[in-house]
């Protein structure tokens, strides 16, 4: 850290130079932020208050929703104020902070994201073990497993980042402190070493991917065979938005991560960044309120009690 005293602040990469863009990007950001937290929030209400939501899928359906939150507002506020003071620069601490909380919230996520799909697995083809699987401990040790993985990760990706030697340059080409970034501004023969400490940790969000895929290809296989039509449909609905919403972040973030120095494309970069850095945590909410009755009621159950302000558990409203 010594070797990167000179430097104070970093550029960020602005969405545009013309004033009115640079505005427009505000609103838009603005609006995808407020949407983001009013939806997660109410996830986060609703299950925990209504008992009915108190299962392992909508647990960690909650430590999903508390991931997003802080993921999306690691990297969102910030370019926000940006934009609408037309500025670029954000503090060295400032940076370290960010790479640090988006690579925890990040690999936690998708830690926790393979743990649901491990629960959706168990839920629809072994429903009679269902209980002993997957009990109250179990769901327990598998979230802090996910939050803990992700610490780690951070830890050891903030610390190989910014332990390089910069060669004074300060812009970073994109709109918050992505790794590839900072590591391209590094004059160190150890630049290989991160690079590859990346690809390995890329390989494993991969991995993650696979484990997804496979537990889905026996979701399906399972649903299949349902007698009941309406069995069938709603296994789907609960597991296709899932499978969409990860193959999205884990596709977009691995070709951010791994992607070839001969494609060098700014327009791309940032498109690729807002893909899996701000689109997952605002649409999930939306994927997943829409698709699970049970959480929808809940949610309704919510909004009627901050209309209402009956001072109590919405969970009240039902009885």
């Amino acid at each position: 850290m010594s070797n990167n005293s000179s430097i104070t602040e970093f550029l960020l990469l602005p969405f545009a130079d013309m004033r009115e863009l640079q505005l427009l990007h505000f609103v838009l950001f603005l609006g995808i932020y407020l949407a983001a937290l009013l939806g997660n929030g109410l996830i986060l209400t609703a299950v925990a208050c209504d008992h009915r939501l108190h299962t392992p899928m909508y647990f960690f359906l909650l430590n999903l929703a508390l991931l997003d939150l802080g993921c999306i507002s690691t990297t969102v506020p910030k370019a926000m104020t940006n934009s609408l003071w037309d500025t670029r620069t954000i503090s060295y601490a400032g940076c370290v902070a960010q790479e640090f909380l988006f690579v925890f919230l990040m690999s936690s996520d998708c830690s926790l994201l393979t743990i649901m799909a491990y629960d959706r697995y168990v839920a629809i083809c072994k429903p009679l073990h269902y209980g002993t699987l997957l009990d109250r401990r179990a769901c327990a040790q598998m979230a802090a497993a996910a939050w803990g993985s992700g610490f780690l990760n951070a830890v050891l990706y903030t610390a190989n980042t910014f332990s390089l030697p910069l060669c004074g340059e300060n812009a970073v080409d994109q709109f918050f402190c992505e790794i590839p970034k900072i590591l391209k501004l590094s004059c160190s023969h150890s630049y290989h070493r991160d690079l590859g400490l990346l690809t390995f940790s890329s390989l494993l969000f991969l991995g993650c991917f696979v484990f997804i895929v496979l537990s889905y290809v026996q979701i399906f296989r399972t649903v299949q065979r349902m007698p009941s039509e309406q069995g069938r449909h709603k296994a789907f609905s609960t597991c296709v938005p899932h499978l969409v919403v990860i193959s999205l972040l884990i596709s977009t973030g691995v070709f951010a991560y791994l992607k070839p120095p001969s494609i060098f494309s700014p327009a791309l970069d940032l498109v690729v960044a807002v893909l899996y850095s701000v689109v997952p945590p605002a649409l999930n909410p939306l994927i997943y309120s829409m698709r699970m009755q049970t959480l929808k009621d809940a949610i309704v159950k919510v909004l009627l009690w901050t209309f209402f302000r009956n001072h109590k558990c919405p969970i009240s409203l039902q009885r």
